[in-house]
Order: structure tokens, then C-alpha cells, then sequence
């Protein structure tokens, strides 16, 4: 998400760098709202952000308020519907929200008004609905976002645009990144900005200023920007979600005050003391996985070495919406070095595994290529239990670690050994004491979820 407000500029360019900083994050759909001349105008497709907005359709969205979008579906449709922004036609001028992260209490919140969640393109849309209502009952927009949000359960990183204001909130426990960057200098200030990672302030000149905190609502203006604890945070420390760290964020994004290309090289370093293994090469899966095999190679003497060429144009198999897709765009997505790979003992690392089917078919290449050994690192504890608050995992019976020990695991991938970080040495990694959301590792969930009936007939 990307948030702009700078007077006297259009903004939408701007925004189109930032959101294109942050493609990592979803995949599905892009979306951009914009203000003036007491007009919100929403512009949103299916597809890459280099899809949806040509050089003509930046140039019609004007105006120096900006909001924007790229979708990762954790809840409802994946299709054009439920492209984001969402908008809403209330008060004088409506208004447009985008939102990360995926509410747990849906159902109830739909019920409590008489509505049909059902009948709801996703938990964004039954928020924006939410805060329609009250909208027009007299409510302010930012009263409206108090009422609402103090009514939701589950994760939520909101953007919301109205009439010459943009809004950024995060929920009380902090579960997705949101930060707060200024345009131009502390002298001299042209305007403010809100976005998901660091890097997305980066690429339009920002200076990232704080992370906004769990329960605070940032509000932007042409005035300026100010700022109110709008729900009571969950605890002390917030819950960002481990997996931004091992996973989701961009290496050259700050969390927390670190940056996540040192954390992940540490998390190699210690699998390496950790999970040692007699070898030739170590190599990393592009991309996230580089940087822990860099630290493992550093801390083992094994040489590091490339194993595997990415293709670019390639989206993150991860955050695929379909698992037949994930399989087919391993082979798309990675070329295997044959030179260097031909007779060797690997230490392939990895950032973790899911479902298990991409890594069978990972190393399946690598042994196609002439890999005498193929040894597994994982720089993430097992993955043993579903996401509510973001990723796209509903279903325990689909995690291979759930289901499977570690030799069982072994034995479907196909690999010569198999070893995961541990939970401790992951913390020591990111310099953690108890801050992060680990539920996906430990099944300890820190905010309420929906009671799941297994395919086995388990209730947990």
C-alpha cells in the first residue's frame, strides 16, 4: 500500500514508483485512487502494476493526494471485483480504501448489520461498507474508522483517501508494516507519505521518518501530518508477523530497525553453526534465499556460489493464488547452472517450506542438472500451522511440516538431508524478545481466529 499527499504536484506518478517497489507483495491486481477538484477517481485492473497504469493513464489521474494498491488475496475473490482500492460513495465526496492484511471476524461484523458476508467481494469491502454506514449517518470519516475498527479482529494496514486527507491506521497488534516517510526536508517540507516498506519511500526521494505504531492512526493533509493512538494496542511489543523477516519484505527494507537483508544473513550464519553438513557449494534460491546462503557459506567456509538463474519476469511462486501455478513456475521462474552444479555436493537454502511441492520439484531440477548431494537448509522454523492474519494458507492439511516429520519431508522432496533453523535462532537472528507473530511456526495466535473444522474432522 501507498499513501501521498503533496500539495502543489501530481502525485500519481509517484505513486506508480512506489507501488512498483512493492510488487512483491501481491501480484493479482493494482489499483490507484486520486483526488480533485472534489473527485475521488479509482483506477484498477487485474494484473502487474506495469499492466494496469500506461503513461496515458498516469496522466489522467491528477491531483496531490494518492492512494494505492497491489493485491495478494488472503480473503475473497481473486478477481477484478475485488481489485483495490475500494471506494465508496459517502459523505459529500466518498471515499477509497486499500487494505493488507485479512480480519478474522467477517462473519460476525456482516451479521451485526444484516448483511451477508457472502454476498462481500472480500473483508475490504465489508469494511469500506461498514464505514459507509456510518458515514452517512453523520459520522466523520476518522469517527467512522474509530467506531469500525474497534469493532474488527484479525490484521489490517489501512490507506484511505477523502476529500483533501489521507488516512493511515494499523491494527493494535501491528501484524503487517505500514511506515510514514516526508517529502522534500525538515526545513523545507513538500509533502508526506505512508507505505508498507521502506524501499517504496526510497524510489520517490521520501526520507523514511518512523513506523507507524500498532493502534495509531496517521492523518495527511496539505497542512501537514498529524497523528492519534485511535485503538488501544494489543500489548507492549507488536506482533509484526515473523515471515516478513524470512519471507514477504524486500531485503533492503527496514523492520522494526533492522534491516532485513542483515537479519537473513544471519539467520545463515547460524543454521550453518546450527545444521552443519560436509559439502562443496552453497547456494541460495533467488531471491530471498540469498542472503541467508551468503551467511551460511561465512560461517561454514563453504564457498557461496549461484546454482540457479532467476528469470525476472517471473512473479513470486509463493504468493501464486493457485498451486497448480506455484508448480508449473518453478521451471519457469529458475534455470539451473549446469557448470556449476554438475558433480557437486549443494547446500541449497531456502527460505522455507509450505506445501512442499515447489521444493520436490526444486530439487528434482538440481538432481537433473548433475547434483551429486542435495542437502536442504531452511532458514524458517517447519511451517505447521495456517495464517489468518495475511498469508494464504487456510488449510493445515495442505502444510507439509503439519503432517510430516522431518525424514518423512525429506523423503517426499527428495533431498540427501533436510534441516530447519530453530525458533530460537531465528529470534537471535532478527534480534527479537518476543515481538514478532510466530503462530504460522508454533500455533500460539495472538489474536482470535475462526474456529477450522480439518479435512480429518479435527476442530482446533
Amino acid at each position: 500500500m501507498v499513501g501521498i499527499v503533496a500539495p502543489g504536484r501530481n502525485v500519481a506518478h509517484s505513486c506508480y514508483d512506489a507501488l512498483y517497489a512493492l510488487q512483491h507483495r501481491g501480484q493479482e491486481s493494482a489499483g490507484m485512487a486520486t483526488f480533485q477538484n472534489q473527485q475521488i477517481t479509482v483506477v484498477k485492473d487485474n494484473g502487474l502494476v506495469s499492466h494496469v497504469f500506461a503513461e496515458s493513464t498516469l496522466r489522467a489521474l491528477a491531483g496531490s493526494l494518492v492512494i494505492g494498491h497491489t493485491r495478494y488475496s488472503t480473503s475473497g475473490s481473486a478477481n477484478w471485483t475485488a481489485a483495490q482500492p475500494v471506494y465508496r460513495s459517502a459523505g459529500t465526496s466518498g471515499f477509497a480504501l486499500a487494505h493488507n492484511g485479512n480480519l478474522t471476524n467477517t462473519t460476525a461484523l456482516a451479521e451485526s448489520v444484516g448483511v451477508l458476508f457472502t454476498s462481500m467481494l472480500s473483508d475490504s469491502d465489508l469494511v469500506a461498507e461498514l464505514l459507509a454506514r456510518e458515514v452517512d449517518t453523520g459520522a466523520t470519516l476518522s469517527e467512522a474508522l474509530a467506531l469500525v475498527l474497534a469493532r474488527v479482529e484479525g490484521a489490517f494496514s489501512m490507506v484511505i483517501l477523502e476529500a483533501d486527507q489521507v488516512h493511515a491506521v494499523r491494527d493494535p497488534y501491528g501484524f503487517r508494516p505500514l511506515c510514514l516517510g516526508r517529502l522534500g526536508t525538515l526545513d523545507a517540507p513538500e509533502g508526506w507519505m505512508v507505505a508498507s516498506e521502506s524501499p517504496a519511500l526510497d524510489v520517490v526521494g521520501a526520507t523514511f521518518v518512523r513506523e507507524i505504531a500498532p493502534g495509531e492512526m496517521v492523518s495527511i493533509t496539505k497542512e501537514g501530518m498529524t497523528s492519534r493512538q485511535l485503538l488501544e494496542p494489543a500489548g507492549e511489543k507488536q506482533r509484526l508477523c515473523i515471515f516478513e523477516f524470512v519471507y514477504f519484505a524486500r531485503p533492503d527494507a527496514y523492520l522494526m530497525g533492522h534491516q532485513v537483508h542483515t537479519t537473513r544473513r544471519r539467520m545463515g550464519e547460524l543454521l550453518a553453526l546450527q545444521s552443519s553438513v560436509e559439502a562443496d557449494l552453497v547456494m541460495g534460491v533467488p531471491d530471498s534465499g540469498v542472503p541467508a546462503a551468503e551467511g551460511y557459506a561465512k560461517a561454514s567456509g563453504i564457498p557461496f556460489g549461484y546454482g540457479l538463474v532467476k528469470n525476472r519476469y517471473i512473479g513470486r511462486t509463493f504468493i501464486s493464488p493457485d498451486q497448480s501455478e506455484r508448480t508449473a513456475s518453478v521451471r519457469r521462474k529458475l534455470n539451473p547452472l549446469r557448470e556449476n552444479i554438475e558433480g557437486q555436493r549443494l547446500i541449497v537454502v531456502d527460505d522455507s517450506i509450505v506445501r512442499g511441492t515447489t521444493t520436490k520439484a526444486l530439487v528434482g531440477m538440481l538432481r537433473d542438472a548433475g547434483a551429486r548431494e542435495v542437502h536442504l537448509r531452511i532458514s524458517s522454523p517447519p511451517f505447521m500451522w495456517p495464517c489468518y492474519y495475511g498469508i494464504d494458507t487456510p488449510n493445515r492439511d495442505e502444510l507439509l511440516a503439519a503432517n510430516h516429520s522431518i525424514s518423512e519431508m525429506n523423503e517426499f522432496i527428495g533431498s540427501d538431508s533436510l534441516e530447519f533453523i530453530t525458533l530460537a535462532n531465528l529470534r537471535d537472528a532478527i534480534q527479537l524478545s518476543g515481538e514478532c507473530c510466530d503462530a504460522c511456526l508454533t500455533g500460539t495466535y495472538p489474536a482470535p481466529i475462526p474456529v477450522v473444522i480439518s479435512a480429518a474432522g479435527s476442530r482446533w
